[in-house]
């Protein structure tokens, strides 16, 4: 028998980082939550884009938000799959507030899962995970205030 870390950080496959994806994935360091956008029209763009969908400029830069959102669909897992969360754990689909078109799958953490309903107010947290290419911060949602 092995001793279990409880506080441990859970596995987790962790992204390659690229000039693309990389302030989404490290802003959590700064506390950040941080999305490609026009900054011609100020519309949100994730995933990463070369150029804007709706006025088709390149005229792109990554911007902080301000990390609330709610809850527009989730799914309770039970299956093991791989080493990871602890189970049972809730896969999310959040939308942010500043644009709810911007939509990320990701976990709800701190909640009782019977708790967790459509349209409930969020805020992001992060999960550090050091790498060799540069720490990665898992952008996951708690219940806001």
């Amino acid at each position: 028998m092995t001793d279990v870390d409880e506080t441990a950080t859970p596995f987790r496959i962790l992204p390659k980082l690229t000039d693309n994806n990389r302030d989404f994935w490290t802003g959590g360091e700064r506390g950040e939550l941080r999305f490609w956008r026009c900054q011609d029209c100020g519309y949100y763009i994730h995933p990463p884009q070369p150029l804007c969908p709706i006025c088709h400029s390149k005229n792109l830069k990554t911007e902080a938000v301000s990390g609330r959102a709610t809850l527009a669909s989730f799914s309770v897992n039970h299956q093991p799959w791989m080493p990871g969360p602890e189970l049972p754990y809730v896969v999310a689909i959040v939308e942010i507030i500043e644009q709810p078109s911007v939509r990320l799958t990701t976990n709800l953490v701190n909640c009782p899962i019977d708790e967790a309903h459509i349209d409930m107010e969020l805020r992001v947290t992060f999960e550090h995970h050091p790498d060799p290419d540069g720490d990665i911060y898992i952008p996951l949602f708690e219940p806001g205030e």
